[in-house]
């Protein structure tokens, strides 16, 4: 999350009055062993439910309440300095009380009064009982907010809630939250994909010989996953077009529209399909190249299993994605390679027609496919070149756009 020859990122971590602020002992854990300095602020109704003590253990640093607030021990005003220092605010989990409060430019706190003495950007993630969110007074205040450019959203998601109640209202997961931080702190809150339409694949495919055995490879959706994460948080207009992928990696893009191919076939119908509307389409699916040239209706007994498979092409999806364009489009590749991977990277960005393309070498520790980070080589179709170092994959995923928009003109 943070680059080893740059300054530590700051943040402070609003946590409010709700059973759901113990997640953000895990927020708080997995920042500071990133290298994040985190400044823990708990409101009263927030200590009924987690200690200061705990998030100043996790955090490294001491935890403010409003004691402190209104002791004059502080060079400067307490909230002056921690808005000042602070590169982000997260205030999670966001209450109604505390959400009026922002609508309406109010600050009887310490949280509230560093929310309005600071400029950073500031992640909101509210979490109540559903008949709470849905108030149309809290709906409203919600709304008014987030017409502030400075803030942004980690919407609820539904369940069942602490009162038992199923339905919109959890507080979004540790994961998404460190997502949206991450993302946050490297964009600087821009929204430089707002209005843009992006259509990303992601995952294997999977070509059947019969209902249960297929050719397929060990693509687990993450990358595409964590591109779906960066577009999402830069404003875009995220659509998904996946594989067969694990519960929990698709429950990181909760929100955006998914729509699920198993095969080839199928994935290329709804990119095709998308393509239209599409300002970017990234393809960061491995799809199959080839396919049983028969598949059973049945499963075959295993005495009826063929002793050689004969193999049919699967039609090439990005060809037909880059002859399709009819209008000013981006259209990123990957290549999976072993051994040398930028010269087998810079033929397929020449004969599919990529605009850019992020060559990986799957062979490596730490890279490649099931992996939480990545190594990578960016290269666009106008001879740059970019070498990353291993990172996150959402750290890279934003590093790809970056890199397009570079040199797409497409910078906001």
């Amino acid at each position: 999350m943070v680059k080893s020859d740059s300054p530590p990122q700051r943040v402070v971590l609003g946590i409010g009055g709700g059973i759901a602020a113990y997640k953000l002992c895990e927020v708080a854990s997995t920042l500071a062993k990133a290298g994040v300095e985190v400044r823990p602020v708990l409101t009263t109704a927030a200590q009924q439910f987690v200690a200061p003590l705990t998030f100043a253990t996790l955090c490294r640093h001491q935890a403010y309440t409003d004691a402190d607030f209104w002791q004059p021990t502080h060079p400067r005003p307490l909230h002056i300095d921690l808005g000042e220092w602070a590169d982000l605010l997260v205030l999670a989990p966001l209450t109604a009380n505390t959400l009026g409060k922002l609508a309406h430019g109010l600050a009887d706190n310490l949280l509230t009064n560093t929310v309005l003495a600071s400029t950073c950007p500031v992640l909101l993630a509210p979490a109540m009982n559903t008949d709470m969110w849905q108030q149309p007074a809290v709906q409203a205040n919600w709304q008014q907010v987030m017409q502030q450019s400075r803030y942004h959203g980690a919407l609820p998601g539904a369940g069942r809630l602490a009162c038992d109640r199923i339905g919109p209202g959890r507080l979004a997961e540790p994961a998404e939250l460190v997502a949206w931080i991450t993302s946050l702190l490297h964009t600087g809150g821009k929204r430089d994909l707002s209005g843009q339409r992006v259509v990303i694949s992601a995952g294997g495919t999977r070509e059947y010989l019969d209902p249960v055995r297929f050719i397929g490879n060990p693509s687990t959706g993450k990358m595409g996953v964590a591109l779906a994460q960066a577009a999402l948080h830069r404003g875009a207009q995220v659509t998904l077009i996946h594989g067969p992928m694990a519960a929990e990696v698709l429950a990181l893009v909760p929100g955006i529209e998914r729509i699920a191919t198993p095969t080839a076939a199928e994935m290329t119908a709804a990119l095709l399909a998308a393509q239209p509307q599409a300002d970017w389409m990234i393809m960061a699916a491995a799809v199959a190249d080839v396919r049983p040239e028969t598949t059973a209706v049945h499963k075959l007994p295993k005495a009826d299993l063929p002793t050689t498979l004969p193999l049919a092409p699967v039609p090439d999806i990005a060809a037909q994605l880059s002859q399709r364009r009819s209008h000013p489009q981006v259209l990123v590749g990957f290549a999976a390679q072993t051994g040398e991977i930028v010269a087998p990277a810079q033929a397929k960005l020449m004969k599919k027609g990529f605009d850019a393309i992020a060559a990986n070498p799957v062979d490596q520790a730490n890279a490649g496919f099931g992996s939480n980070d990545n190594i990578a080589v960016f290269l666009h179709r106008n001879g740059s070149r970019q070498d990353l170092p291993s990172c996150s994959k959402l750290a890279m995923a934003h590093a790809l756009l970056d890199f397009c928009q570079h040199y797409e003109g497409r910078n906001a």
